[in-house]
C-alpha cells in the first residue's frame, strides 16, 4: 500500500527536483493575480461631472475620450427652452467593456451654467448635487444591515471647460473652482483649443496657472497629495502642462491613407490625438491610462472623509446638547476627528 507524503495533500508542490527548482518560493506575488481576477469579476466605476458654458463641446469631448456615445446629445430646443433658466444636473450611465475589463461610467452634466445673465451663485446646485451623492454613500455605510458592495454615485472627478478667451479667467471661472476645488477633484481645460494660436494658447495657459496659484485654487494633481518622489515627478510634468488645451471630436478622417478623430478646416485636419495639435492625448491617460484609480482614491480617502467627519459630528454635536455634554468637550472631539481625516491619505 502507498505510504502519502505532504505532496499527496499538496497538488501545487511541484514533484520535480534538481537545481533547476527554487526552494525558496513561496508565492506571495501570486496576491496579485487574485485582485486582478477579483477585479475583473466586479468591475469598476467612474462618475465624471463635466462643468462649462454651453457650446464648448463637453458632450464631444466625453465622446471622444471613451470613443462611444457616453455623453447626453444635444438637441435644437425651441427659443424659450434654449437657455435653461436654472441649472438642471443630468446623469447619464453605460456599461463599457474593453479588453474583459468592464467598467460602468457615469457622465454628469450641468446644462444651464454660465449661461444667465447673472451667475451669481451658480456652483451652488452643483456643490449640493455632489455633497448629496457623499451623503447617499454615508447613509449607506452607516445602516445596521449594509450592502456587500455599497453603489457608488460619487463624483470622482470634475472636468471644468474653459471659454478659449485667450486673456484670463473669467470671475465665474475663479469662484467656481475656488469652492469646487474643496470637495471634488477638479482639471480644468481649455475649450475649442483650436481656435488659438500656438503663442495665444501658451500665453492663456501661463495666465491661468498664475491665477489659479493666486486664488489658492488647488486642482487635480493636488500636491499636498503626492505619496513619494516618484509620484512628485510624475505630477509636477502634469501639473507644468494643466490647463489641457483640447480639441474634441467624434468625426473620423482619412490622412496620410489613416482613419483618425478630428476636425475639418478649409486649411487642413486637425488631429484630436496627435500632441503636436492639441493636448487632448495628455488628458485622456491623466483620466484613464496612469490617474483613473488615484483620483478615486483621494475622492474616497480625501473628500469625501471630509464630508463624513464633518456630518458626524453634526450629528454628535446634536445628541450631545441633547444630552447636556459640555461645549469644550465637543470642541476637542471635532478637532481630533478632523486631524484623523486629514492624515488618513
Amino acid at each position: 500500500m502507498h505510504k502519502k507524503t505532504m505532496e499527496d495533500y499538496v497538488p501545487n508542490v511541484s514533484k520535480a527536483s534538481g537545481p533547476g527548482v527554487d526552494f525558496s518560493y513561496v508565492g506571495i506575488d501570486a496576491i496579485l493575480e487574485q485582485m486582478r481576477r477579483k477585479a475583473m469579476k466586479q468591475g469598476f466605476e467612474l462618475n465624471i461631472m463635466v462643468v462649462g458654458q454651453s457650446g464648448l463641446g463637453k458632450s464631444t469631448l466625453m465622446n471622444t475620450l471613451f470613443k462611444s456615445k457616453v455623453s447626453r446629445k444635444s438637441v435644437q430646443a425651441t427659443a424659450q427652452e434654449k437657455i435653461p433658466k436654472t441649472i438642471e444636473i443630468k446623469s447619464i450611465s453605460h456599461d463599457i467593456e474593453e479588453k474583459g475589463v468592464r467598467m460602468k461610467l457615469t457622465v454628469i452634466d450641468t446644462p444651464g451654467f454660465g449661461d444667465q445673465i447673472n451667475n451669481e451663485n451658480c456652483w451652488r446646485p452643483i456643490m449640493k448635487f455632489i455633497n448629496d451623492q457623499y451623503e447617499a454613500y454615508l447613509q449607506e455605510e452607516i445602516n445596521i444591515n449594509r450592502k456587500k458592495r455599497i453603489p457608488d454615485s460619487r463624483v470622482h472627478c470634475c472636468i471644468y471647460f474653459i471659454p478659449p478667451t485667450g486673456h484670463c479667467l473669467r470671475p465665474l471661472d475663479v469662484e467656481f473652482m475656488r469652492r469646487l476645488s474643496k470637495v471634488v477633484n477638479i482639471v480644468p481645460v481649455i475649450a475649442k483649443a483650436d481656435t488659438l494660436t500656438l503663442e495665444e494658447r501658451d500665453f492663456f495657459k501661463k495666465k491661468i496657472r498664475e491665477e489659479l496659484r493666486a486664488n489658492g485654487i488647488d486642482v487635480y494633481p493636488q500636491k499636498e497629495f503626492d505619496e513619494d518622489a516618484e509620484d512628485r515627478m510624475i505630477n509636477e510634468k502634469i501639473r507644468e502642462m494643466i490647463p489641457f488645451a483640447v480639441v474634441g471630436s467624434d468625426q473620423e478622417y482619412q490622412v496620410n491613407g489613416r482613419r483618425l478623430l478630428g476636425r475639418k478646416t478649409k486649411w487642413g485636419t486637425i488631429e484630436v490625438e496627435n500632441i503636436a495639435h492639441c493636448e487632448f492625448a495628455y488628458l485622456r491617460d491623466l483620466l484613464i491610462r496612469t490617474h483613473m484609480q488615484n483620483i478615486k482614491d483621494i475622492t474616497s480617502s480625501i473628500h469625501y472623509e471630509m464630508y463624513r467627519v464633518r456630518r458626524l459630528n453634526e450629528n454628535n454635536t446634536v445628541v450631545a446638547h441633547a444630552n447636556g455634554m459640555p461645549e469644550h468637550h465637543l470642541e476637542s472631539e471635532e478637532k481630533f476627528d478632523s486631524s484623523c481625516a486629514a492624515s488618513r491619505f
